[in-house]
């Protein structure tokens, strides 16, 4: 039975269900992978970016985590919503939030641990702790509400915004999907017309703008309320040519910033036209990008791709599925490697191994974790009813693909399912 009495109401009935399908591990999968991809780029000239997604186009992994993060935060609070209603929701999206504001201020003081342990001018500088440890208190003032933020962190803060902001969002999204998203859409491209932004401390910059940087978490809750009639469109040929054409047309011109024969190839007009684009706001370039990668995805991943049940993907799935510690460690593994490669060696082979060693790690770490949740709630209802273990065999799934799933939906809770 149930944990507590399920919601009813007209808009119960369009929330969205798993329909006996299970946890969709693609998502997972693509948030590990975007947290691989986001440590890799954290390390400052490291020959492993070459890997990700930055240098062949307009955006990175971190339009792929946010986008995937709306789509997570509308899963789980959708069935929230269904088991126990708004008071469920609201609960949840203030835990969680609560959780992300811990996690952000003990990640601060880590990197601020850290930075001391290594001691000199250049570490403090490059991380923005130099004023957390100049004048501690004042700092530790203005981290407290959100406005200062050590590099790399800034990502942090915006989610405890977003969750906290979650509940009445899902019920606008619940009620008219579409004008929401105009909303959101609106928003931001009152972003780009005035410079709209938020306040934030010493110099009122974010590394992601929160105003601009909405959208792509709205997209992601939307998509999931409203997919089954976008879907056909966004796997149609035309919209697969067209988002094609710009990835091909975007590689080009992100390649030609770092090889300047091509560079010379191309008009100058076109390459001060298109110059590196700025993350901050989200520009339009990058958020087109996103889309595109995004229609090819769909269009290409299929929802049992076998390739899911490859040891690279089942452990991108253990780290997508442990979002929030993950990330946190992989910014204290991208400083460690920082400053690994500042005062040991910068060659190639150390960046592979510092690379190849941090990805390890956050594997490891999601592993260990996964191990702890399975231990601690094997014997706890999962969503109304018995762990699938205490379930009858015809349960068990037949395929690799689906035996990874069950595994996931045993580890699972509402709670895990969000950064």
């Amino acid at each position: 039975m149930l944990l507590r009495t399920p919601t009813s109401g007209p808009f119960v009935a369009e929330l969205p269900q798993l329909n006996g399908e299970g946890r969709d591990l693609r998502i997972d999968a693509c948030r590990g992978i975007a947290l691989w991809f986001i440590f890799l780029d954290h390390v400052p000239n490291n020959i492993a970016s070459w890997l990700t997604l930055r240098n062949y186009g307009f955006s990175d992994a971190a339009e792929v985590f946010m986008f995937l993060s709306g789509v997570t935060c509308a899963l789980a609070y959708s069935r929230a919503l269904r088991h126990e209603g708004w008071s469920g929701v609201i609960n949840r999206t203030l835990r969680r939030s609560w959780d992300i504001y811990v996690a952000f201020l003990l990640l601060m003081l880590a990197s601020a641990i850290l930075v001391h342990l290594v001691g000199g001018d250049r570490p403090a500088d490059e991380s923005n702790t130099r004023i957390l440890l100049d004048k501690p208190g004042a700092t530790l003032a203005h981290a407290a509400i959100l406005l200062y933020r050590p590099v790399n962190t800034d990502v942090l803060p915006i989610f405890v915004l977003f969750h906290l902001l979650f509940a009445p969002l899902l019920w606008l999204l619940l009620r008219a999907p579409n004008v929401t998203l105009g909303a959101s859409l609106a928003l931001y491209a009152l972003v780009h017309v005035f410079g709209w932004t938020v306040p934030a401390w010493p110099n009122s910059h974010w590394a992601f703008n929160p105003v601009a940087w909405q959208f792509l978490i709205v997209l992601g809750a939307w998509w999931i309320i409203e997919g089954k009639r976008i879907k056909p469109w966004a796997t149609s040929r035309p919209a697969l040519v067209l988002a094609g054409s710009y990835l091909l047309f975007s590689l080009v011109i992100a390649l030609s910033w770092h090889i300047k024969p091509l560079e010379a190839l191309l008009p100058q007009a076109l390459m001060t036209l298109f110059q590196p684009t700025d993350k901050s706001n989200l520009d339009p370039l990058r958020l087109l990008h996103f889309l595109a990668i995004a229609i090819l995805a769909v269009w290409l991943i299929p929802r049992n791709w076998r390739g899911l049940a490859t040891p690279v993907m089942r452990a991108a799935i253990q780290c997508g599925q442990n979002s929030l510690p993950i990330y946190c460690l992989g910014v204290l593994l991208a400083f460690a490697s920082h400053m690994a490669l500042l005062e040991i060696s910068n060659g190639f082979a150390m960046q592979i191994a510092l690379s190849i060693g941090g990805i390890m790690a956050m594997t490891a770490t999601a592993t260990l974790l996964n191990l702890i949740s399975i231990k601690t709630r094997k014997k706890l209802p999962i969503n109304g009813v018995l762990s699938t273990e205490n379930q009858q065999p015809t349960m068990m799934a037949k395929s690799a693909v689906d035996k990874i799933r069950v595994g996931s939906q045993q580890r699972s809770t509402m709670g895990q399912l969000y950064f």
